[in-house]
């Protein structure tokens, strides 16, 4: 995939090119930089910067990689933090611009990068990711088929705001069903969401929580242990795999092989007060049945009058990889369809039929899974704010492998 995060010792990455957190002198030092230079043979290392001498802050030159996997090594300085008052932030930015113009002027078609002055110079590692992400995504937009790791040692060093990651948390939380079939999970007898997790954009699903849902069951007889308070519309069931407020959205969505614009990222009305969906005739549903996964997505692509460099870019595949999908010689993975679904702003009802046209399908026995269905729902279709939270899940993230 064009970005991505990865937990990895950026010496062994078999990339064309990997990037030195140097200093201005080009003198071996510590954290990745020692590191780099111990991996790719010190003496003859120092004496290649030696030649090149300086580097200015924000600028970038290149040696080859010696005994590393990667043909060249690019050393930039990046800034030392001062608070964030004395141009950090350009500095930084320009750590990350030439060095990928240099790597393509040099022929490289990879490259990975540490997390630019987070270490030692002390940039606060949210922002330093920021600044890379916009970076490498501005010069993605116009050199689609380099490929970029972002390596991360840190998986709570990204840019998911606390709010947001304790959303999607929370979700998980609530939602996933581990396998142990003796897991007791907590169901909502009205089908109604917990509002603790949902943002101000969601739906109301069903109807909203009693007031006494946010009290402890008195005391005496029957009641509850003080650890796990019983709630009102609360009662304790074995494990199921769907539970039943997925029922309810269900019958309130549309069905079959619709093809809705995408969900969008603003309050919406209650389910129970939506207009009720015209149900597919039996003719339409039948002309649609036999649709294979291309057809489908090539379709939902036509609807949005998208083309497919708009497509392959919003969901994180190379060009050369979507050649192949729209040639139909690659059967796709379960997270390049959700890929594509994000790409394309489907609803969830969509994206499960897309899921069903490739042969799979989301459950919530998978955190992935469970995951993106978040910010399906919530109408959040940034792929790479998407992979930051699959991240610091530890999950696999989206796009091509």
């Amino acid at each position: 995939m064009p970005l991505t995060l990865m937990r990895q010792d950026i010496t062994r990455l078999h990339v064309d090119a990997i990037v030195n957190a140097a200093n201005e002198q080009l003198k071996a030092g510590g954290g990745v930089c020692g590191a780099i230079f111990a991996a790719a043979g010190r003496d003859r290392l120092q004496r290649a910067c030696d030649e090149i001498g300086h580097v200015d802050t924000g600028q970038a030159v290149a040696t080859l990689g010696f005994a590393l996997p990667a043909r060249h090594i690019i050393h930039t300085a990046g800034p030392v933090w001062h608070g964030g008052d004395h141009g950090e932030r350009e500095l930084l930015a320009s750590s990350y611009r030439t060095s990928l113009q240099l790597a393509h002027d040099l022929g490289d078609t990879s490259i990975a990068f540490p997390l630019i002055s987070s270490g030692i110079y002390g940039y606060p590692s949210a922002e330093a990711l920021a600044v890379a992400v916009e970076e490498i995504r501005r010069f993605l937009d116009g050199q689609p088929d380099m490929e970029v790791i972002l390596c991360l040692f840190d998986r709570h060093a990204t840019t998911l705001t606390e709010g947001l990651f304790g959303q999607v948390k929370r979700y998980v939380d609530d939602t996933y069903v581990d396998q142990s079939p003796y897991l007791r999970r907590e169901v909502w007898e009205d089908n109604a969401y917990p509002q603790s997790y949902m943002p101000d954009t969601m739906p109301s699903y069903g109807r909203p929580m009693p007031d006494s849902a946010h009290t402890q069951a008195p005391a005496g007889d029957g009641a509850a242990p003080a650890s796990r308070p019983e709630k009102a519309g609360h009662h304790f069931l074995p494990h199921i795999p769907w539970p039943h407020h997925r029922e309810r959205e269900e019958k309130q969505e549309q069905v079959g092989y619709s093809m809705s614009a995408p969900a969008p990222a603003r309050p919406l009305e209650s389910w129970s007060d939506r207009e009720e969906a015209p149900v597919p005739s039996l003719e339409d549903l039948l002309d649609h049945l036999d649709a294979s996964f291309t057809e489908t997505l090539f379709t939902m692509i036509d609807e949005r009058g998208m083309t497919d460099a708009q497509v392959y870019a919003r969901a994180n595949l190379s060009r050369q990889y979507f050649s192949k999908l729209r040639g139909g010689k690659v059967n796709p993975s379960k997270r390049v369809v959700l890929s594509l679904a994000i790409a394309l702003g489907l609803s969830l009802t969509d994206t499960r039929l897309l899921l069903e046209r490739a042969g799979h399908a989301l459950t919530h026995a998978s955190k992935f899974d469970v995951i993106v269905e978040w910010f399906i729902m919530t109408g959040r279709y940034d792929i790479f704010e998407i992979n930051q939270a699959l991240f610091a899940f530890d999950q696999p993230l989206l796009g091509s492998s």
